[in-house]
């Protein structure tokens, strides 16, 4: 049925391959609470971007690029995820509070153990500082977003202080309006 299609996207079974394994891989990186997938996922990164002029010449230029190519866009798929964080305070609290008030429900309702009025305020404190600004700063590095990486970078940031500052009286108005 899709038969066409794919082969437009690939001319032979090892691009296919290749196909299939990327759509694997960005799935995967959709994943951001597995410790292992985080492992393999910066193994990879520092692979794609950190070798050294002796590793690229072992390695076919065709591979570099696929591998540098394949980090990037589960880096992107990551970062689409997440985008609300590094974007201007009223988008970030926007999508915030929505995501807090999902969880609250969930776990009134039954649905999850953790009620994320104990945690919130520090986890995302946590989040920005171990995921959100590492993410933006190797968006930055590998240049994706061009000039734009900065911005997005910096509104990390910025959200990340503005929310140690006001993150708690947030955190209470949260939990006003739940109950």
């Amino acid at each position: 049925k899709f038969q066409p299609l794919v082969s437009l996207i690939c001319q032979d079974d090892v691009e296919l391959a290749r196909f299939r394994q990327l759509i694997v891989n960005t799935v995967m990186a959709t994943d951001i609470m597995d410790k292992d997938l985080k492992t393999l996922r910066n193994a990879r990164w520092d692979k794609a971007f950190s070798q050294t002029s002796a590793e690229n010449n072992d390695t076919s230029t065709r591979e570099v690029v696929n591998r540098k190519a394949t980090i990037v866009i589960e880096h992107l798929i990551q970062a689409s995820d997440v985008s609300h964080t590094m974007q201007h305070w009223n988008v970030y609290q926007k999508w915030n509070e929505r995501l807090f008030k999902e969880m609250y429900k969930a776990f009134k309702e039954g649905r999850s153990n953790t009620d994320p009025s104990e945690f919130w305020y520090q986890g995302e404190i946590g989040f920005f500082d171990f995921y959100i600004i590492p993410l933006a700063k190797k968006l930055k590095e590998c240049g994706v977003f061009g000039v734009c990486s900065d911005e997005y970078l910096q509104y990390a940031v910025n959200n990340r202080n503005e929310w140690e500052r006001k993150g708690k009286t947030v955190v209470e108005n949260l939990i006003a309006s739940v109950n």
